[in-house]
């Protein structure tokens, strides 16, 4: 059994010199990239290989939102109990757990035969995902001293980057290539060797690490804030297809009421001694319920706004997978660029970044609105411009977000702010591709003919600019300036 050490801690034998424990830092840290890539890159794919997933698979327009809402959702639930588990059992063991798991997951959506299977699926591979993904955090600080931090950290952004312009890239190849037959299933076949090697080397390379006085799961806390997000996320995606019956709407009033308990919960578990899932006294301050607030309808435009782009390159332009990927090309060179920038600005502007961004990010979504409207034929090379502007704004969102907002938490609410940050982050993808996959299917009349989606995609920015109005005025809320340490790679 492996004894528990602090964070700051490892139980890996110590290198036998200096040049050996720096590379054997370096490899870990490849290790645990590899894993965030993975998860960047099956956050992405689906929204390129959707069509061709249900061209081959059937359902409704609904199954294309449910392959990106299906995993965020499950990854966003888990994601602070996997943390929570990496203390109590080690986090070493639970990357691996997570790893082995997200591998079984992709599997499984390889060999899937129906949509349902496919689904189910997804949700494996999002809640090995949240099991998988948060002990990078710690083990970082577990392996590498306070002057090779910053590095180690700094280069999250990077690869996140060329992830992210990657990631359409490769899944419109594989989808168009067909290799051995395979379609679209090899977007999952390719994370089997990714996730296998992650094993083999993380077994070797990655310390033990737990926490002296492990917390207690909070599974009644879990299974709320569960419900919660399914509550609302499942009427959103399902009830245009169903009529919007009746019960669709008491579903999303309910959820409502169940984030309520859930933050009863949690305040009357704290003060009876237990470990609640998030720290309640964290809603009490404005900063990062701002942020709570900002971060979930600023990645919700993010995940729905690049669901919905590839819907009408796909379906309402004819173009092929590969297209659609080529066509996220100059909205990634755009983040990246933006993102640069950022990191050099955030010193001097703070929350005025943010808003910067958020201005900018508007300029190129209007900028795409004109391109729809004026242009005879609309091609790829028409949208570009407004796409590099969009992702300038994103990245320089993006670069100040999580300093600032963790600007108003004190330090011993670090961690459980983070979590809290970053599940909001992916349920906000989740509810992204909810919201504006179906305000685009639902205002797409004619569907299968293909005339209807330009008017579908007009009707969604139109959307995207009042999500990105209410994010500039919810921003308010955010600190002016980030404290120095706080922070979030």
């Amino acid at each position: 059994m492996t004894t528990p050490v602090p964070d700051s801690m490892s139980a890996a034998p110590a290198p036998a010199d200096a040049e050996t424990g720096h590379r054997w830092r370096w490899t870990a840290l490849v290790v645990l990239l590899a894993a965030e890539v993975m998860d960047l890159l099956d956050a992405l794919v689906t929204h390129i290989a959707g069509p061709a997933v249900r061209a081959d698979l059937g359902g409704g327009e609904s199954t294309i939102q449910w392959l990106g809402a299906c995993y965020t959702l499950a990854l966003a639930a888990g994601l602070i109990t996997g943390g929570r588990l990496g203390d109590i059992y080690g986090k070493k063991r639970m990357f691996l757990v997570g790893a082995l798991g997200f591998a079984a997951g992709s599997l499984l959506c390889a060999v899937a035969w129906t949509p349902g299977t496919l689904l189910a699926a997804r949700v494996v591979q999002g809640a090995f995902g949240a099991v998988m993904l948060p002990q990078g955090l710690g083990l970082i600080k577990t392996m590498f001293p306070p002057r090779e931090m910053p590095l180690a950290f700094g280069l999250f952004g990077p690869v996140m980057g060329l992830a992210s312009v990657g990631g359409p890239l490769l899944a419109g190849w594989l989808i168009d290539a067909d290799l051995f037959g395979t379609g679209w299933r090899m977007i999952f076949i390719i994370n089997l060797p990714v996730a296998l090697l992650a094993v083999l080397a993380g077994w070797w390379v990655l310390p033990e690490a737990r926490t002296a006085r492990p917390p207690r799961l909070d599974l009644a806390g879990m299974l709320l804030v569960t419900a919660a997000g399914l509550l609302a996320i499942y009427p959103l995606v399902q009830g245009r297809e169903l009529g919007w019956p009746a019960w669709t709407f008491a579903m999303m009033a309910a959820s409502a009421g169940l984030f309520a308990l859930f933050g009863r919960y949690e305040v009357a578990r704290r003060r009876a001694g237990g470990d609640p899932l998030v720290v309640p006294e964290l809603f009490r301050r404005r900063a990062f319920s701002g942020g709570l607030v900002t971060g979930l309808v600023f990645f919700a435009v993010i995940a729905g706004f690049s669901l919905v782009l590839s819907l009408y390159l796909q379906i309402g332009l004819g173009r092929s997978a590969t297209d659609a990927g080529l066509a996220f090309l100059p909205w990634s060179i755009g983040s990246a660029i933006g993102a640069g920038a950022g990191a050099a600005l955030v010193a001097r502007l703070g929350r005025r970044l943010v808003h910067l961004g958020l201005a900018v990010m508007a300029l190129g979504a209007g900028g795409l609105l004109v391109v729809l409207e004026t242009a005879g034929q609309v091609t790829v090379w028409a949208m570009s411009p407004a796409l590099v502007v969009a992702g300038l704004g994103m990245g320089a969102v993006m670069a100040p977000f999580f300093d600032i907002v963790l600007a108003g938490v004190e330090p011993r609410e670090t961690g459980s702010a983070s979590g809290a940050l970053t599940a909001v982050q992916q349920l906000g993808g989740s509810f992204g591709v909810a919201l504006l996959g179906t305000v685009f299917f639902q205002s797409g009349t004619a569907l299968h003919a293909g005339t209807g989606f330009g008017g579908a995609i007009r009707t969604t920015l139109w959307l995207v600019l009042g999500m990105l109005a209410l994010t500039f005025a919810v921003a308010y809320l955010l600190p002016r300036r980030a404290r120095p340490g706080a922070g979030h790679p």
